[in-house]
This record gives structure tokens, C-alpha cells and sequence, in this order.
């Protein structure tokens, strides 16, 4: 291994290092608390060293959130792949959305509720946030055979589906919906995307 490859790699380390941290001390205390000076105080280098890798606190969230898409689109494509129909691929992928944001909410947030310097639905868009919909877009592929779904764009009906299980996850989280309605509430909605008959 040359001297440049082993720097690269170390320099690769310490990110992931203070990535892992932070979203540490996030999901234990919350983003207001994950700040420079505490991650350096938790990684045991100094400030600058810090700065050296992460412009600050931002690009640390950003950097935590590509990691958190990678992971979201992973389990949903394990979701959708291990589903025996198309009915029961959807109703998975929908579950597993849900079950993520509730179980890393911190990291859920850095993905969609902090402000981060990622494009979202733009050529730029970073490869993990392209997974992580396409995810969406192949498991109603197969519903667009429902009469009342005939002739629609799979894009704008991904970023529906996706924008209603993220509000339900986001009531949910916040205590503004009952969690003994959850599955309910996510039969109904996946009623309208599918042939389903929908549950009185």
C-alpha cells in the first residue's frame, strides 16, 4: 500500500468516525446537541481537524443523511423483493418507510427535516436518494393496471405515496395521530394505489 493510499484510507476513517458519532449523539440527545466541539470531544481530535474533513455542523448532516438514504433504500428493496405479489410488495415497502423513520428518527430527520445541502428531484440528485424512490416507482409499477391509476406518470405517483407515508410517520412520530390506528390508516392508503378494496 503506497503512503497516498494509506492516507486516503485513514482520511476515509475519521469521516466515517464522526458520521457514526454524530449520528450517535443525535439519536441520544438530538441534532440541537450534536455540535463541533462535542464530536471532536467524542472522536479525540481537535476542532480543526474536524473542519479539515466537514465544513461544519451542515455538512455533517448531510453527510449523515446520503448515509441514512443508502440505508433506507436498502431496506426497501429487501422489502420489496422478499414480498410473494405485487399487493403484499407495496404493502411492505409502505411498512418498512414507516418503521424506519420511527426507529432512527434523528437520522430521519437529517434526511428530510434538517436543512441539508442535498438536491432533491434534480439530475444532480445524489445516486442513494435515486435508489431509495425507484424503490417506490417499481413497487407500484405494477398497479398502474388498476382502471383508476390507467395512464398515470409513475413519478408524480411515487412522490405521492412517498409524501403520504412520510406525513403519516411524521403525525405519528409528533403524537398528532394515535399509533393504535397505524395499521389502518396504512391499509387505506395503500387501497388507493392498488385494486384493493378498501377496509370499511
Amino acid at each position: 500500500m503506497t503512503i497516498q493510499n494509506r492516507k486516503e484510507r485513514e482520511r476515509a476513517e475519521r469521516e466515517k468516525l464522526i458520521i457514526t458519532a454524530a449520528r450517535e449523539l443525535a439519536e441520544a440527545e438530538g441534532w440541537e446537541a450534536v455540535t463541533t466541539r462535542r464530536l471532536a470531544e467524542r472522536v479525540e481530535y481537535s476542532q480543526p481537524v474536524l473542519y479539515s474533513h466537514f465544513k461544519g455542523k451542515g455538512a455533517i448532516m448531510t453527510a449523515v443523511a446520503l448515509e441514512g438514504f443508502a440505508e433506507l433504500a436498502a431496506e426497501l428493496r429487501e422489502a420489496r423483493m422478499a414480498a410473494p405479489d405485487p399487493a403484499q410488495a407495496l404493502a411492505r415497502v409502505g411498512a418498512a418507510y414507516v418503521a424506519f423513520a420511527d426507529r432512527r428518527p434523528a437520522l430521519y430527520d437529517a434526511m428530510f427535516r434538517q436543512s441539508v445541502d442535498l438536491p432533491f428531484a434534480t439530475p444532480e440528485t445524489p445516486a442513494a436518494l435515486r435508489a431509495g424512490f425507484e424503490e417506490f416507482t417499481e413497487a407500484l409499477r405494477p398497479h398502474l393496471r388498476a382502471p383508476h391509476l390507467a395512464g398515470a406518470d409513475p413519478g408524480p405517483l411515487a412522490e405521492t405515496f412517498w409524501a403520504a407515508l412520510h406525513g403519516l410517520a411524521t403525525l405519528m412520530r409528533g403524537g398528532r395521530l394515535p399509533r393504535e390506528h397505524h395499521d389502518t390508516r396504512l391499509t387505506l392508503l395503500l387501497a388507493c394505489f392498488t385494486h384493493q378494496p378498501t377496509p370499511r
